[in-house]
């Protein structure tokens, strides 16, 4: 089993519009000892993501209003957030979505279960 001693007090965002998903993402990463805030789509994200500062965020495609690609493009384009890691979420695993994940500044590309 990985060691998850040095994810102690990180704190993660993790954005999706699917309820089922954040709070199964705050379990887990609540267990692993990270505080994690919760945004239900990229508009409330962007409310949260000042006052919280997260170091990692998980960031879903596919959501109302705003998606995952512009989501993590406005977090990229604030220079406090530049360098923050943005892991994209999506329930598709094509080349093309992780070409445009990377293109909108997102390190890693997730597929969910």
């Amino acid at each position: 089993m990985a060691d998850l001693s040095s994810l102690r007090d990180v704190k993660v965002m993790v954005i999706d519009d699917s309820n089922t998903i954040r709070r199964s993402a705050e379990i887990f990463l609540v267990q692993a000892g990270c505080q994690v805030v919760l945004a239900e789509d990229g508009f409330d994200a962007l409310a949260k993501i000042a006052d919280h500062q997260p170091k990692v965020i998980f960031c879903d495609i596919m959501m109302p209003r705003l998606d995952g690609y512009q989501t993590c493009a406005i977090i990229k384009r604030n220079e406090k957030f530049a360098a923050t890691p943005i892991i994209m979420l999506s329930s598709k695993d094509c080349v093309f979505d992780k070409a445009r994940g990377r293109m909108v500044g997102s390190e890693e590309y997730l597929t969910k279960p």
